[in-house]
């Protein structure tokens, strides 16, 4: 048992001995304050967490790291992806196929493609944009 909680053990054998002596007249009196207790002791405990926070949110910006975030792009998540699409692209054209023929195949499969875009355009921002919006120091041979 932590020693906050067995101060507001005592804050609340107190309330109730107080009750048993003063009656039920000071009843909800008593409960208010004892209330009050513990919302200054819950909002305490809630201003130090969030100082906390702040203080090691304060510490990756002074030294300039992301933290302890991993990378959004690595080559297991994008290859169980495609794996994944795939094996569900069988079950998916065979409905598509068999309830609406070919235009329901191809409504099946613009869905497949359209969801592994996005996970691409998810995993790597720079692929789909142009030329234009590339970085200035990756020039090719073939520019002036």
């Amino acid at each position: 048992m932590d020693a906050r909680d067995a101060d507001l053990k005592k804050e609340l054998d107190a309330t109730l001995q107080a009750r048993r002596e003063l009656g039920e007249e000071y009843e909800s009196a008593l409960v208010d304050s004892f209330l009050e207790k513990v919302d200054q002791r819950i909002d305490g405990a809630v201003e130090r967490r969030v100082r906390r926070q702040m203080a090691e949110q304060q510490m990756v910006v002074a030294r300039g790291t992301r933290g302890a975030s991993k990378p959004t792009d690595s080559w297991g998540e994008r290859f169980g992806f495609g794996i994944v699409s795939l094996v569900l692209a069988i079950p998916l054209s065979a409905i598509g196929g068999g309830v609406a023929h070919l235009p329901g195949l191809l409504v099946a499969w613009a869905g497949i493609v359209g969801v592994n875009a996005f996970q691409a355009a998810r995993t790597n921002p720079e692929l789909f944009r142009g030329r234009r919006h590339r970085k200035s120091d990756q020039n090719s041979e073939w520019e002036d």
